[in-house]
């Protein structure tokens, strides 16, 4: 059975975790920009980690369902509604066929995450459904091409949905309110010194740590161009070299660029740090003109947070 949407917005994409283990041919991962909102949505619906979604931008997305199953919603609310009622982000909904699916425009935060039961059917390009458009590759017919109003979606009947079509209530989950971020106009980020750090003045270093910087309006997957203080660093002739997500690159101008899933896989200009991974999820969210200072954060702490975190989604049960 399918679904079909019938308005994208500004952008919409399937994405999976990512496409990993080709960055050596220049293949970038991809994979979801708030990887907690995308981890909650499967979570919500005891779907496989990995099962494909829709990333919503900005909003005004509109699709109907053809078959009865279960839907999460995730990430920043757009005033979602289902068939004319409104709806809140964070919890599950039981989908009938016919059932029709409406969003606004964003009221906080940038993207949204609609996953159903068992996840959207797409073929894998190279292990991985995750939609690059700059590099031509997954979505929908495997090119990498964003998501296009009238366009149909496989997904899985949910046949335990079947005997209730008619039955109400439903079991419905939500997320607890505790791990339910606030998207607001003002995040502190962790940095790991790492890359070209020593490379940094201390003048330098103690700059960026204390200068609150602006989202510009040049943010996309592949970086968040960010305005405040300038930084330079002593080097500037630098072989290129492999980059992770995070990474925050000091161009020539000393303006900041924090590399995101869509990133080049190889760069030369000087890094300072690289953003821990649960702070990639904030900042994705963050719209132009909000706020961003950044802090220390030591390796060993954030790998274990890190660590903390994914045995939390494989063990926790909503």
């Amino acid at each position: 059975m399918t679904l079909r949407i019938n308005s994208t917005g500004p952008l919409a994409l399937l994405q999976d975790k990512g496409r990993f283990g080709h960055q050596s041919v220049g293949v970038t991962p991809g994979g979801p920009m708030d990887e907690h909102a995308f981890d909650w949505a499967n979570k919500l619906l005891g779907n496989d980690p990995n099962a494909t979604q829709i990333e919503i931008t900005l909003g005004q997305f509109s699709c109907t369902f053809y078959a009865a199953t279960t839907m999460a919603l995730t990430g920043a609310d757009m005033q979602a509604k289902l068939n004319g009622d409104p709806i809140v982000p964070w919890q599950s909904y039981a989908i009938n066929s016919g059932d029709k699916l409406e969003m606004g425009a964003a009221s906080a935060g940038l993207r949204a995450y609609l996953s159903v039961s068992g996840g959207f059917k797409i073929d894998n390009i190279l292990g991985s459904t995750a939609t690059v458009v700059r590099d031509g590759l997954g979505g929908l017919e495997g090119n990498g091409k964003p998501l296009k109003a009238n366009i149909l979606i496989r997904y899985s009947v949910d046949v335990s949905q079947l005997s209730t079509v008619f039955s109400e209530p439903r079991l419905r989950k939500q997320v607890p309110n505790r791990f339910i971020p606030t998207y607001g106009k003002h995040i502190k980020v962790g940095v790991i010194p790492s890359y070209q750090y020593d490379d940094f003045l201390p003048e330098e270093r103690e700059r960026f740590f204390s200068t609150v910087y602006t989202v510009s309006n040049n943010i996309d997957r592949m970086g968040y161009r960010l305005s405040g203080e300038a930084i330079q660093c002593q080097r500037n002739n630098l072989i290129s070299e492999g980059i992770a997500l995070g990474a925050i690159q000091i161009p020539n101008d000393g303006q900041p660029i924090v590399l995101m899933r869509d990133r080049q896989t190889i760069g030369g200009y000087p890094k300072i740090g690289c953003v821990i991974h649960a702070d990639i999820s904030r900042l994705s969210q963050c719209v132009p003109g909000s706020t961003v200072q950044f802090y220390e954060k030591e390796l060993h702490s954030a790998e274990a947070e890190l660590h903390i975190q994914r045995q939390f989604f494989t063990s926790y049960n909503s």
